[in-house]
């Protein structure tokens, strides 16, 4: 691990649908101005105490609801590295990875507290419990998705590849 500050583990439970991460009636909002408002009906401290690398930690069907990207939005403007649930709603985690943010689904419980120290290493999928000294594999994510991530989301990804064909020609 590097001498870098280890990030804090964000835990929540089941069920955290798109309204929580992205309230309806707050969508007139900027992207950012939304997100100051992700998650406040779960846990108000969430959004003003979230630092960049940050990691959110869930139990199963995280992101259920509506289809709405500025869930995943929210929590990618807020810094979040990358978003581990039990399991996801499928349409939340392609928002997620679409938008380059990592989503590992884990179906096991996490020895993690809300708040512990921990560090990713999204392109490992190695998952560092600081506390404790364990170390927990989280599933490789297909090929496809890791080339979205890695560019840093779909749209970063298209125009490099629209723009290595331009050159090409």
């Amino acid at each position: 691990m590097s001498a870098a500050a280890p990030a804090r583990a964000w835990v929540f439970g089941d069920n955290i649908d798109t309204d929580v991460l992205a309230p309806g009636h707050l969508m007139k909002l900027a992207p950012d101005d939304l997100a100051r408002h992700c998650l406040e009906a779960v846990n108000p401290d969430f959004a003003p105490n979230v630092r960049p690398g940050d990691v959110l930690i869930a139990g199963r069907n995280f992101g259920l609801g509506s289809s709405r990207e500025q869930a995943a939005v929210s929590l990618k403007r807020l810094g979040l590295k990358a978003v581990i649930a039990r399991s996801f709603a499928r349409i939340f985690f392609r928002n997620a990875i679409n938008l380059g943010l990592p989503a590992f689904a884990y179906d096991a419980d996490l020895p993690i507290a809300d708040g512990d120290p921990i560090a990713l290493d999204v392109p490992a999928g190695r998952l560092d419990i600081v506390n404790t000294g364990g170390v927990v594999a989280l599933p490789a994510l297909a090929p496809a998705l890791t080339d979205i991530l890695d560019a840093g989301g779909l749209m970063p990804l298209l125009e490099r590849r629209l723009k290595a064909e331009r050159s090409a020609t």
